[in-house]
């Protein structure tokens, strides 16, 4: 039996930044980032999701749509903080608050993303299906244009992963699972113990995208065939794409909830079974991390879990 199926699902995520990996829990949000000079820049804040604020916010579906955009927010925010300590030279690392023009254009930034992302993975794919001429038949359009979708998104991923830079943040993402499963496992927070543990988590990120583009197919059917019942006539590419673009939320949410589920019973053999493509696309965003690598990513949930560690622990 693999290690990771001894492992049980506990409410810590992350991501990898530059240099660094961010680690999130209940409560607290932790970044640690390797600056030039070989030390572990922190930065830590407090972090109450929404859905946890607001009792309604916290429905199914609807909290998992909430937290899409809450961690592209945080994510990006993070990236900001590693892109701040790479930037500085040897010895002159140092922390600082966000100005009000640093804020503006994070969110700028993640208004573009999403607007490049729609268009590229969004709009695109629909587009390829309708010069194909398959309009008429709601299945067969959201088929292709859900296989044009992956299609894409396998090939972007392939394509950055051929950077050396963006290889390091993969191999991050590595040591930000191995880490995780080495805390699901209730080993001790060591590298020596998460140099074990597999670096393709079942509830990643990675495997998220992939739910989204493949249960996007059946919601997007169903909705191209009521469509015309409601209002009498096929949709044009552009009703067809403002009506896709109004049900994401929900695909979002339910895509959400299903990767919950996923890390739940991740034991469970059929759930393993339906899991394995996600993990498979790990494989190209993610990389096996050295040990300072893992060091890292230690450091930040250690600091995230409140325990003491010092400020350049050993290996």
């Amino acid at each position: 039996m693999d290690r990771e199926q001894l492992t049980q699902d506990l409410p810590v995520g992350g991501q990898a930044v530059i240099e660094g990996v961010m680690m999130r829990v209940p409560g607290k949000i932790v970044t640690a980032v390797r600056a030039a000079d070989h030390q572990i820049v922190v930065r830590e804040e407090a972090y109450d999701p929404l859905a946890q604020r607001y009792r309604l916010l916290g429905l199914p579906i609807l909290r998992g749509a909430l937290s899409f955009f809450e961690m592209m927010l945080i994510g990006l925010k993070a990236l900001n903080f590693s892109a701040d300590v790479a930037s500085q030279e040897e010895g002159q690392v140092e922390q600082r608050e966000e100005s009000w023009r640093e804020q503006l254009a994070l969110w700028a930034t993640m208004i573009f993303s999403v607007g490049l992302g729609v268009g590229l993975f969004f709009f695109l794919p629909l587009l390829a299906a309708q010069f194909l001429g398959l309009q008429e038949n709601a299945f067969e359009f959201n088929l292709v244009a859900g296989a044009v979708r992956a299609t894409l998104l396998i090939v972007y991923l392939w394509a950055i992963s051929q950077w050396r830079e963006i290889q390091r943040v993969f191999q991050y993402h590595g040591a930000e699972h191995k880490s995780i499963f080495t805390l699901e496992a209730g080993a001790e927070l060591t590298v020596a113990a998460a140099r074990g543990f597999g670096r393709l988590h079942p509830r990643c990120g990675t495997s998220f995208m992939l739910i989204v583009v493949l249960f996007a197919i059946l919601i997007f059917a169903c909705v191209d065939s009521l469509f015309p019942l409601v209002f009498g006539h096929t949709q044009s590419l552009f009703e067809r794409f403002a009506t896709h673009f109004a049900v994401l939320p929900f695909i979002a949410g339910t895509s959400f909830e299903l990767l919950k589920f996923s890390g739940k019973k991740r034991n469970a053999p059929l759930v393993r079974l339906l899991s394995t493509p996600g993990l498979w696309l790990q494989r190209i965003t993610t990389r096996e991390p050295d040990d300072d690598q893992l060091e890292v990513a230690l450091f930040a949930l250690r600091r995230a879990l409140n325990e003491e560690v010092e400020a350049n622990p050993s290996c």
